[in-house]
């Protein structure tokens, strides 16, 4: 994801849905809905359930006004900066022949293969499980059945899943119904 793109979240506050949408909006409403009982939010980035921290100091516009990237100046001249990380890989000589003769060289050649399996979805259960965990971990955590959901979960057994988070609150059930669900499509 570009990083001035909005972030897309979903916010509780205890165990109701009360916002969700790109981050200043949610942020907003939340500030309007609960004016000085908005620090008892928690708010998830809507596809990795990752938390967001806010600073909720001030009003509305001072919250929102915080959340946007500071400014960078003005523009550098050179190369941009694409967020390339330099790491070190190992692989034996007969790969590192392999990709020397291909067109573009080793980070090209590694750069779209990994996009090439991206692509093809071979991890998309994978995030989806770990989203759907993430999310029951901070949300369901002390829920019954939470422990056996969880086993369902990383099981691919949809019908267990439901059994395990019928119970649970409402807006709670529905958000981990609504991660899992990429896990358990294609399962027979």
């Amino acid at each position: 994801m570009h990083p001035l793109a909005p972030i897309y979240c979903i916010v509780f506050h205890g165990r109701r849905r009360i916002a969700a949408g790109p981050l200043a909006d949610a942020v907003r409403s939340s500030c309007e809905q609960l004016a000085d009982r908005v620090t008892e939010t928690q708010i998830f980035d809507a596809e990795t359930s990752k938390p967001i921290d806010v600073d909720w100091r001030g009003d509305a516009d001072d919250v929102v006004a915080r959340l946007q990237p500071a400014e960078t100046g003005p523009p550098v001249r050179g190369r941009p900066r694409l967020g390339v990380v330099a790491r070190e890989v190992t692989l034996l000589p007969r790969h590192w022949e392999w990709l020397a003769e291909q067109p573009g060289g080793a980070s090209v050649t590694l750069r779209r293969l990994v996009e090439q399996a991206r692509r093809e979805g071979g991890g998309d259960r994978r995030r989806a499980q770990e989203s759907a965990h993430r999310f029951m971990t901070a949300m369901a955590g002390d829920e019954s059945g939470y422990e056996e959901a969880l086993r369902a979960l990383f099981a691919n057994d949809a019908a267990r899943f439901d059994t395990f988070t019928a119970t649970w609150p409402e807006d709670v059930r529905e958000h981990a119904r609504a991660l899992a669900g990429p896990a358990f499509d294609g399962v027979a």
